[in-house]
């Protein structure tokens, strides 16, 4: 089927002001107008723009530590938010999606009040949807400047008197969408946390991890990676929803819709960890990556309502979605299949989703459910945005009996199936 690139020219055409920008922003890129013109497949050159700020830098040979070891720390200030806290952020050695070692950042917020339950003081680990490709959009950097708009959900959980750990699950390349990078790093910043004993927080604490849509890919892969990955941690359970569990869902579901734009920031970031597919990739493809390469949510998402661009249009290979690389990556980004959590488990989903549809809840639950895994799947009336709120009570809930050590009945069960 051939697929016209016409909305992409135009789109293009107004974006080429954005790229002279490029050259004032301390851009790696030598001649950023050059490759926009003429672009070249080197994946470096799509790479987020550096911070600038040296404390994100890790020492040299960090690599030969073991994931979750502490490269460094700071206090920072947290907010805003009703309970008084301390904020510590940490950078700490991971693992990216093709087992090579990376630093990440986490920022672990505990309350002033001692904890006055029994055992140690709980941990939630709250995966936020980042959704973006710029290194401005991570929570280490959003979070001390007030800008994090999931903070109402930090703040609930904090009001319970548990500490919360947000970590910049999309790794130092902002590779948005890459599950096993964003597993890896949730679980290394766990580690990280326990190695701090000025935190209060031992390897002891209940630790249960979650996320809504985007902070789901992290969630449900740091709960699939963990049994072999980080047995060390103590991680209680897992709930997440309206989760992205399958790229090929998502390119009848998204791709060439109004939500085009974020699932090809998704394909971008993905690429930025399995930088093979910036060969399938034309001119088009490139100068996209170009434009958005340090784009956040914000911006990106609004971008498919102007221009609903269908990822076909950014390649010049007949049917790339089939091609032996793309076929690999979306099976190594796809949740499930023979990897399963060890702990209980709630997956929530909205009955009338379109973007991501219930198609990919349903099929994770079946295969986690066979390979024995005890998750509870409930699914509400609603699509993506509604069930983001109507699903909170009772993941919030469930969440506050897994730390409390408050059993779940063995085997799966559903609601609204």
């Amino acid at each position: 089927m051939k697929v016209s690139i016409r909305p992409f020219r135009s789109i293009t055409t107004l974006f080429a002001v954005a790229v002279l920008a490029l050259s004032t922003t301390g851009t790696a890129v030598a001649d950023p107008l050059g490759n926009f013109i003429a672009p070249v497949p080197d994946p470096a050159l799509y790479l987020p723009t550096p911070l600038g700020e040296p404390w994100f830098d890790p020492p040299a040979g960090y690599e030969q530590q073991p994931p979750g070891s502490v490269l460094a720390t700071r206090q920072v200030t947290v907010g805003p938010l009703f309970t008084p806290v301390t904020s510590t952020q940490i950078l700490f050695r991971t693992t990216d999606s093709k087992d090579r070692p990376v630093a990440a950042a986490t920022t672990v917020i505990v309350p002033v009040a001692p904890w006055t339950g029994a055992g140690s003081r709980p941990v939630v680990a709250y995966n936020m949807a980042i959704n973006s490709l710029g290194n401005t959009c991570a929570p280490s950097w959003l979070l001390p400047r007030g800008l994090a708009r999931e903070i109402p959900a930090v703040q609930a959980f904090l009001a319970k008197n548990y500490a919360v750990v947000v970590t910049d699950h999309e790794g130092p390349r902002q590779a948005y969408a890459a599950g096993r990078m964003a597993g890896h790093a949730v679980l290394d910043a766990l580690r990280a946390m326990v190695r701090l004993p000025e935190l209060g927080l031992p390897a002891s604490s209940p630790i249960a991890v979650t996320g809504y849509s985007g902070g789901a890919i992290a969630t449900g892969w740091a709960a699939q990676l963990a049994p072999t990955y980080a047995p060390d941690v103590n991680l209680v359970g897992a709930a997440f929803g309206g989760p992205p569990t399958d790229y090929r869902i998502l390119l009848t579901s998204m791709n060439g819709t109004a939500a085009s734009t974020l699932f090809l920031s998704a394909a971008l970031g993905v690429a930025r960890e399995y930088p093979e597919l910036f060969s399938l990739m034309n001119a088009n493809g490139l100068r996209l990556a170009t434009i958005a390469k340090d784009m956040c949510v914000s911006l990106l998402a609004p971008g498919g309502v102007v221009a609903p661009i269908p990822a076909q249009a950014l390649s010049d290979i007949p049917n790339v979605d089939r091609t032996e690389i793309a076929e690999s990556v979306i099976a190594a980004t796809r949740l499930g299949g023979d990897l399963a959590p060890t702990i209980p488990t709630m997956i929530y989903q909205g009955q009338q989703e379109f973007w991501i549809p219930r198609q990919g809840a349903e099929t994770l639950y079946d295969e986690w459910c066979a390979q024995g895994a005890n998750v509870r799947l409930e699914e509400y009336l609603g699509e993506h945005l509604i069930v983001a709120f109507s699903g909170i009570p009772g993941a919030y809930a469930w969440i506050d009996d897994r730390l409390a050590g408050i059993p779940v009945p063995q085997g799966c069960s559903s609601f609204g199936r």
